[in-house]
């Protein structure tokens, strides 16, 4: 592990040099792709040298008890060494993290997509909570949420909401999403206080780049339309809904959130770009073996991953088997603690195969 540390501080030194060299700095392409490499490299880097800093104080604490000494310096240069190996291991255990290779989707924005599944206007409203629950989040991690499109319920659901979640690291902490979500409550609609189960299917994607799927004009069929709202009711008498459709891969698209249809074709474009990046990953994980799949679950959303239930204020992630009693506060936004135990979960097992590839 240290050897492959210090080949990383050993190209982060060089990635300095090369930033002050007047060919790279004249040049936009190299001092982009340079400045972006070293900006991935510097945690990694300042954490070794902090290592490396802990460990020469430890071994030089560990020489003066050679030295003769009062009791009450050999004591008090104990406790430092104690401390520092404490560190020292926290260290270890990070560094070994920032070895591992990263998701190179998780600084990326994050196209999600709710559903109402069973439960028909129930699981309409309870596609309106989700997205209520993932915007409220969105707001204390200060990023910005923009509706792609929508087809809302006259109750105040959706049957569909697509929307963009713009801010730097949405996709690594959004990412585990993927999946169905049950709830159990008393609906809205029922006047007998009986308690139903509903779903809704959340998908999350990583917003693709122009450069990364690259999309040509004859392989889209685009359609135009007048918008609706609830019921139908027409709320727009311009053609300014767009429809796209992929041709090679079968994927269809609408925007309609929008009144100009220039604005509704760039945000289907984005949606459209995010589909077939996820189509292509999910065929290149479908030939991975079994074992190598996640810990917190495969990403299919018909994979039940968490259940939400109002009358005992519980929520349930069933993939790390978690259940927290703070359904009133998860609800209103407040998910780092599920989230954040989805994080951990998951750096484990990279911890534990990186520990069986060595």
């Amino acid at each position: 592990m240290f050897e492959r540390l210090q080949v990383v501080e050993d190209r982060y030194d060089h990635l300095n040099e090369l930033l002050s060299d007047p060919d790279v700095v004249s040049d936009i392409t190299k001092l982009r792709d340079y400045s972006k490499e070293q900006s991935n490299l510097q945690d990694t880097v300042e954490t070794y040298r902090e290592y490396k800093n802990g460990r020469l104080h430890y071994d030089n604490a560990k020489e003066m008890l050679n030295d003769p000494l009062d009791d009450d310096m050999k004591e008090l240069v104990k406790m430092e060494m104690s401390e520092l190996e404490e560190q020292i291991e926290t260290l270890e255990v990070r560094l070994k993290l920032l070895l591992v290779p990263k998701d190179p989707n998780d600084n990326k924005n994050v196209i999600m997509e709710i559903r109402g599944a069973a439960g028909g206007d129930e699981a309409a409203l309870f596609a309106g909570s989700l997205f209520r629950m993932y915007s409220r989040y969105a707001e204390t991690n200060n990023w910005k949420v923009e509706v792609m499109d929508s087809s809302p319920t006259e109750l105040g659901g959706f049957k569909e909401i697509i929307f963009l979640i713009n801010g730097k690291g949405a996709y690594s902490k959004l990412k585990f999403e993927n999946g169905a979500h049950r709830v159990q409550r008393v609906p809205e609609t029922e006047s007998g206080g009986r308690t139903h189960t509903s779903t809704a299917t959340v998908a999350c994607l990583p917003e693709a780049e122009e450069v990364e799927i690259i999309i040509h004009e004859k392989d889209i069929r685009t359609d135009t339309f007048c918008s609706s709202g609830p019921g139908g009711q027409s709320v727009n008498t311009t053609m300014s809904a767009v429809r796209l459709f992929h041709l090679p891969t079968g994927i269809t698209v609408s925007c309609q959130d929008e009144k100009s249809q220039i604005k509704n074709k760039e945000k289907a474009m984005k949606v459209l770009r995010a589909r077939i990046s996820d189509k292509i990953t999910r065929e290149a994980q479908a030939k991975y073996d079994e074992k190598r799949k996640s810990a917190v679950g495969t990403g299919d959303r018909s994979e039940r991953i968490r259940t939400y239930n109002f009358p005992q204020n519980r929520v349930t992630d069933h993939r790390i088997g978690l259940t927290i009693q703070k359904l009133d506060q998860i609800i209103e936004g407040k998910m780092d603690e599920v989230i954040d135990a989805l994080i951990l979960e998951e750096q484990a097992y990279r911890l534990e195969s990186l520990d069986r590839n060595d």
